[in-house]
């Protein structure tokens, strides 16, 4: 995924305090415009959202909160954006938990290397961009998000889940595999098996034995970058493992299906993964 191995470092440079994004691009990314009709908006009734400032070990990252105005501490679910950024439609889903009761925070994660919501061709993205973000750096960026939301005193991060779309769904199992204290994942076609390189040195399936948290995987088994036989062999591991976490495959669905800003979003399949992500939330805890 990257072009010059001089410039991969296997460990997080905290030395750096140079960050690309350093404020949220409002609206959504450039990459996903015109948006579709379908799109779904929510309202901050009743809320309390808004950009955030999350304090990291080389600085400071923005990133996006919601949660019920009134209240709390509540259950903390990290929403791990998608390839194109904390853009319009993960806010939303934030302010969609939050509406729920959650403490939902959406941390950007790209913020050294990149404002993704200003390019508009997806291979520049993963060019430019993602390709040269670290997982290592990825994980520190999601414990510093939860040790700010504790401080805040609305979160309660004993209560803790997490939900990723694509590139976060990755991100979600990864987590899971990391942070012993969380309760929840639940990732939303993220891809399960790639080349590895020095910045992304293990896929999903890799980690089925150290998974410290149950995830729930939604799929869908027209998803032409990561095929049906993928999930099959992550559902393989998993039961091999006996592990307790399950992957749930829509047939003849694309990827991309709960984006409700883009074509491929598919009603059915995103209302019904919604739901058991909200189930198996409350079946682990984290309600």
């Amino acid at each position: 995924m990257h072009d010059d191995a001089s410039e991969l470092l296997p460990r997080v440079d905290f030395t750096r305090r140079e960050f690309a994004v350093t404020t949220l691009a409002a609206g959504f990314a450039l990459a996903v415009q015109p948006v579709s009709a379908e799109t779904i908006t929510t309202d901050t009734k009743g809320l309390e959202a808004g950009e955030v400032k999350i304090p990291v070990p080389d600085g400071e990252i923005p990133g996006y909160r919601a949660m019920p105005d009134q209240g709390g501490p509540f259950p903390v679910v990290l929403v791990v954006q998608e390839i194109f950024g904390v853009h319009e439609h993960i806010k939303d889903l934030c302010r969609r938990l939050a509406k729920l009761g959650y403490f939902a925070v959406a941390p950007a994660l790209y913020a050294r290397q990149g404002d993704v919501a200003r390019i508009d061709d997806i291979q520049e993205i993963i060019r430019a961009v993602v390709s040269k973000v670290p997982d290592s750096q990825v994980l520190s960026d999601l414990d510093a998000t939860v040790a700010w939301a504790k401080q805040t005193g609305k979160a309660d991060t004993a209560k803790l889940a997490t939900t990723g779309f694509c590139w976060g769904g990755r991100i979600v199992w990864l987590y899971a595999a990391h942070n012993p204290n969380l309760k929840a994942g639940a990732a939303w076609y993220g891809r399960l098996a790639s080349a590895p390189d020095a910045l992304h040195p293990k896929n999903p399936i890799d980690l089925v034995g150290d998974l410290k948290a149950p995830v729930l995987g939604l799929y869908g088994g027209a998803d032409t970058g990561i095929p049906a036989a993928s999930v099959e062999k992550m559902q393989q591991a998993l039961k091999a493992a006996n592990a307790p976490s399950e992957i749930i495959l829509y047939p003849d669905t694309p990827h991309g299906f709960n984006a409700d800003y883009r074509p491929t979003y598919r009603k059915d399949q995103a209302e019904d993964g919604w739901k058991r992500m909200l189930a198996w939330f409350k079946k682990n805890g984290v309600a």
